[in-house]
């Protein structure tokens, strides 16, 4: 980050000069941190859209262009060359690991994955209908109850653990929080598989017989981990840093991560859009589908349809589309009325001009709908998923804030509209 030149702005006729940083790439900011204290005003920006709120080096995003970079890497390259536990010792590191520093992290990884026995009797506590989201939420919260090695930010080498613990355990807790809600026995890690095989065995077999993991699956599992790895400065990841400008413990901050992604606008929109395929319900609807989302008076939306950020085509959409086509041949699924609504409609909407026009291309959550669905995992289960995917960008994040030295507790301020200064009235006298 530079300083190249001011920006001059005027208030209550005071001129007022204000540095302007000029990043690696994208957008220049204009510093206004000197701003209330030199004229006594805030910014008014709802939602954070036009504010930067921190300096990171990690993930870069041109929406214009359809790019997404983890630490100057294009996505694209990272999907087809590289694997999930590669990408987080990136995100994690800030460079490619060699072969020995893979080999050492995958191990270090690998022999976290197992949970304190203990935590098996906390899922016992949920109702057997309790959503994934709510059982995750509780039980990554309650981590630092059984971890407490690993919870003094101000240790560097507990960080550490810590990270490792929530990289390795987070598919582990998932599993579990399906096999709870569906009535089967957890499924134990199991050391010689890789990350995504193991996430995928422990959701699927089940004592009374092997399961095999098929490599393809597997490997677009651990695209759909990738992809998912991280996305800049979001709602989740803001919520994650902003818990941890407190001072709160990891394990604290990545439930509250959780807890915000959650939202159907957030990590909930890949089911949004496998329920909107499931309510057109079959092809010959697809055209009154079409018409209702074209009808500006009418509320429909349709789901897994371009990006608030992205205003071309979602770089990480191509790469799951290649993967939807495989998985949905190797699994023999094309004629589920759905993937067969979701195949027609992508059609339609990569060659209508309305979608053309307004960039409403499919984006990854339509796709990654698709591949869950198709694996055999219930909606329930796919923002679960979403969350062990992104756990690593929310602890690149939360590792990055801590080692700023100008990172300071989130504190938002408003633009206050309520009543002026009233004096209280006793209850007889109203």
């Amino acid at each position: 980050m530079a300083e190249t030149r001011n920006a001059r702005i005027t208030v209550n006729g005071k001129d007022l000069d204000l540095a302007v940083l000029t990043p690696t790439v994208g957008p220049e900011c204009v510093d206004i941190r000197k701003l209330y204290g030199q004229a006594g005003v805030f910014t008014f920006d709802p939602g954070f859209t036009s504010t930067a709120s921190c300096e990171s080096a990690i993930t870069y995003i041109d929406g214009d262009q359809g790019e997404l970079w983890y630490r100057g890497y294009p996505i694209d390259q990272l999907a087809e060359k590289s694997h999930y536990l590669e990408v987080c010792y990136l995100l994690l590191n800030g460079e490619l690991p060699d072969s020995a520093q893979l080999a050492q992290f995958e191990n270090i990884i690998t022999r976290h994955t197992m949970v304190h026995e203990q935590m098996h009797r906390f899922f016992t506590g949920f109702r057997r209908d309790a959503h994934p989201m709510a059982t995750m939420v509780a039980v990554v919260g309650a981590m630092s109850a059984f971890y407490h090695d690993s919870t003094d930010i101000n240790d560097e080498k507990q960080r550490e653990i810590a990270s490792h613990r929530l990289i390795a355990k987070l598919p582990t807790i998932a599993a579990m929080a399906y096999k709870y809600s569906i009535g089967q026995p957890f499924v134990y890690p199991k050391n010689d598989l890789d990350y995504a095989s193991n996430f995928l065995n422990m959701c699927f077999s089940v004592p009374a017989e092997e399961y095999r993991v098929d490599p393809a699956l597997a490997r677009a599992m651990d695209r759909i981990f990738t992809l998912h790895a991280d996305h800049e400065q979001n709602a989740s990841t803001s919520t994650v840093r902003l818990a941890g400008s407190s001072g709160a413990n990891p394990f604290a901050c990545i439930a509250a991560g959780i807890a915000c992604l959650w939202g159907p606008a957030h990590g909930g929109a890949n089911q949004a859009a496998l329920e909107m395929l499931q309510q057109i319900g079959s092809v010959d609807r697809i055209p009154e589908f079409i018409a209702r989302a074209k009808d500006k008076d009418d509320p429909f939306r349709l789901m897994g349809f371009g990006h608030r950020v992205y205003k071309n085509f979602d770089p990480r959409a191509k790469i799951m589309k290649e993967s939807a086509d495989e998985v949905l041949g190797i699994l023999g699924v094309e004629n589920n009325p759905t993937l067969q609504v979701a195949k027609e409609l992508e059609r339609i909407a990569l060659e209508d001009e309305y979608f053309i026009s307004k960039k409403l291309y499919p984006n990854v959550d339509f796709y990654s709908g698709i591949i869950l669905s198709a694996m055999g995992f219930p909606t329930s289960m796919f923002t679960p998923i979403f969350a062990l995917s992104r756990t690593v960008g929310w602890i690149s994040q939360w590792k990055e804030m801590l080692g700023d030295p100008d990172s300071k507790i989130g504190r938002p301020r408003q633009l206050y509209v309520g009543s002026g200064r009233r004096d209280y009235v006793d209850v007889a006298q109203r």
